[in-house]
């Protein structure tokens, strides 16, 4: 099995925190799909034949495309991998794009995901954050959605915001919850260097929340979605039973995948491989038959470090026989001797589930999951 990932960077205007790769050259996206299908066109064989469970519009805006583009994007990728009949294919949008009309449009091509940037349900913090949609318009496109029919839809919410305080996040949650999405994505706001928020956040012009209110945040998020029937099932991602983000885990899992577009990433279990974050960099390349990209060769030990970092992300964690089968008694040996100070301190347990058992952190271990996973790692 395998993934397909898209990367569409226009956005139509940037928001204050993100730092993924995006332009707001609305006048390229002609040559950039174009771009795209020959680039898939040269990959083809990356994925050795795998059949393909999922695809992932990402960005940027997605939505930003008409349908007419998103549907020869598709229709390339169906005519040169396998996909599976019962593929998961996710296109991120923003509220304000889902019109009864594009969303008509959707529902007539494969997408049977669709992924929300609503990120606040506040539109004092949605101004702040320089969205483009009020609240209202997200309550009103996840409506249209389930209305069409598109079922599947997931939410992303920030918390940590400047001046955001316990109470308006609890009012974020409840509003989240009240539209019975089986999927919710939350994370804490980053201040990314090279950010606009970053910016303002060395002028002293906002500041991080406090320790206390952001641990506080995340124990309601955890409690608040568990009480509205949510499975945690992954650091920051909540869901329905059995409605997890198969794209994502597949990431957490180590699945294989291809990336394509500007900055997009591929893993193919040796190696990673990155496209240049450049518009006229990816495009000319393409059009040359050469990508702008470099590749990564991934030793054991790097490879030891990815899977035991991405798996220690779920609620399932390190499955330890799997592990020393994959990389062998020396580094199987080695995790378990890191893990004993947060074993006995409670930050990780092991469970036993399907005949196997599993190295994975506790719920106090998830609020210092980074300082945890850090000292598993071969160094």
């Amino acid at each position: 099995m395998a993934g397909i990932y898209i990367h569409i960077p226009f956005c139509q205007r940037r928001c204050i925190y993100c730092d993924f790769y995006s332009t707001t050259d609305a006048d390229r996206t002609v040559s950039y799909v174009r771009a795209l299908m020959k680039e898939l066109l040269l990959r083809k064989d990356y994925l050795h034949g795998e059949h393909v469970e999922t695809i992932y519009f990402g960005g940027g805006t997605p939505s930003q495309l008409s349908v007419s583009q998103l549907s020869e994007i598709l229709d390339c990728i169906y005519s040169g991998f396998e996909v599976s009949k019962n593929a998961e294919i996710t296109i991120e949008c923003n509220p304000d794009d889902l019109s009864e009309e594009y969303v008509g449009g959707l529902r007539c091509l494969a997408f049977n995901r669709v992924s929300m940037g609503v990120q606040s349900f506040s539109d004092e913090h949605l101004s702040r954050l320089r969205r483009r949609h009020s609240a209202a318009q997200a309550v009103e496109a996840v409506r249209r959605l389930q209305k069409s029919g598109i079922a599947n839809i997931s939410i992303d919410l920030i918390y940590g915001l400047p001046g955001e305080t316990l109470q308006e996040w609890k009012k974020d949650l409840d509003a989240a919850f009240s539209l019975d999405v089986p999927h919710l994505s939350a994370y804490h706001l980053m201040y990314e260097e090279g950010t606009p928020l970053y910016k303002l956040y060395q002028q002293h012009k906002v500041s991080e929340v406090a320790e206390d209110l952001s641990v506080a945040m995340f124990e309601t998020l955890i409690d608040k979605s568990a009480a509205a029937g949510y499975e945690h099932y992954e650091i920051s991602n909540f869901c329905y039973p059995d409605m997890f983000s198969r794209h994502n885990s597949s990431y957490w899992h180590g699945v294989p995948y291809l990336g394509c577009g500007a900055s997009a990433h591929s893993f193919d279990g040796r190696s990673r491989q990155w496209n240049v974050a450049s518009l006229d960099g990816y495009i000319d390349g393409v059009e040359s038959g050469t990508l702008n990209c470099e590749v990564e060769e991934l030793d054991l030990y790097m490879r030891y470090n990815d899977f035991v970092m991405t798996a220690l992300r779920t609620s399932i964690g390190v499955p330890l026989a799997q592990m020393r089968l994959q990389f062998g008694t020396e580094l199987s040996d080695y995790c378990m001797k890191m893990a004993r100070t947060s074993l006995s301190n409670g930050l990780l347990e092991i469970a036993e589930r399907d005949d196997d058992s599993y190295l994975k952190l506790t719920r106090k271990g998830i609020f210092v999951s980074d300082d945890v996973m850090s000292d598993l790692m071969w160094v």
